[in-house]
């Protein structure tokens, strides 16, 4: 059966598989301090509808408090381990929303529903609250196993044992860019995540983190940086993993995936 996968921007997601409803990095505002939302609408309130949610890391446009509390009471959610300690203002939203927080780390899982297993996976990113801040928590890649298999990565940046550590997916969703006309450390364009998805070799695969938040006042720095990296996604998975089948959709668009 095909993966259902909805980008509401950035990083977050809709995956639905064997009835579960998975939500990835949730981020429903029009401005993340010195982040505005240039492309795509708010999500509706639908988006914040899941069985389990998976938070990558900690960084505020990844775990972002007033996002989670949109959440419906009870959802299920994965976190970074430590990310309670790392963040007091989570347990203050999971006790007035009565989310039932898992912190995991990698090579962890989790049954969600019936027949859907959630792995916790390496990601290489600095994923602290605060750039200066201690290291409480990794940041994470998570793995879906339902009726198909599929890879959200968070944020990363490619390692020599991601396809190794990931293992045979169906579908990838990668980051392929940022939310500022730099990249640093930790993270995949659009060339590197192609590496990554011919070294993973899914089905299909979605670039995500991208072309929806970018900075106030630096429209005109690198705009290249916001706009370009869904399309140079695309054309460098043609030429690198010419047999997965890419899909680009637009904030809000829904998608089948093989």
């Amino acid at each position: 059966m095909p993966v259902e996968v909805t980008w509401w921007g950035h990083a977050t997601c809709t995956v639905e598989d064997s009835g579960v409803r998975l939500l990835t990095d949730p981020l429903f505002t029009r401005r993340l301090a010195h982040l505005r939302r240039r492309r795509g609408a708010l999500p509706p309130p639908e988006a914040a509808r899941a069985d389990v949610v998976l938070v990558s890391h900690l960084h505020a446009d990844h775990l972002h408090l007033p996002s989670l509390a949109r959440l419906a009471k009870g959802t299920r959610l994965l976190v970074p381990r430590g990310a309670r300690r790392a963040v007091p203002g989570l347990a203050r939203i999971a006790g007035v929303r009565s989310l039932r927080v898992t912190e995991v780390s990698p090579g962890d899982e989790v049954t969600v529903g019936d027949g859907v297993c959630v792995r916790a996976v390496t990601a290489r990113h600095d994923g602290r609250r605060l750039p200066f801040g201690p290291h409480f928590s990794p940041a994470l890649g998570y793995v879906v196993h339902g009726t198909s298999t599929t890879y959200f990565a968070g944020d990363t940046g490619l390692f020599d044992s991601m396809a190794e550590e990931v293992g045979a997916v169906d579908v990838a969703l990668l980051p392929v860019g940022g939310w500022g006309p730099y990249l640093g450390p930790g993270h995949l364009d659009a060339a590197r995540a192609a590496d990554a998805l011919a070294a993973l070799a899914p089905t299909a695969a979605v670039p995500v983190h991208y072309g929806t938040y970018w900075p106030i006042g630096m429209d005109a720095v690198r705009p290249h940086e916001f706009h370009a990296p869904g399309g140079e996604f695309v054309r460098h998975a043609a030429r690198l993993a010419p047999k997965v089948a890419v899909r680009a959709p637009e904030h809000g668009e829904r998608v089948l995936l093989p």
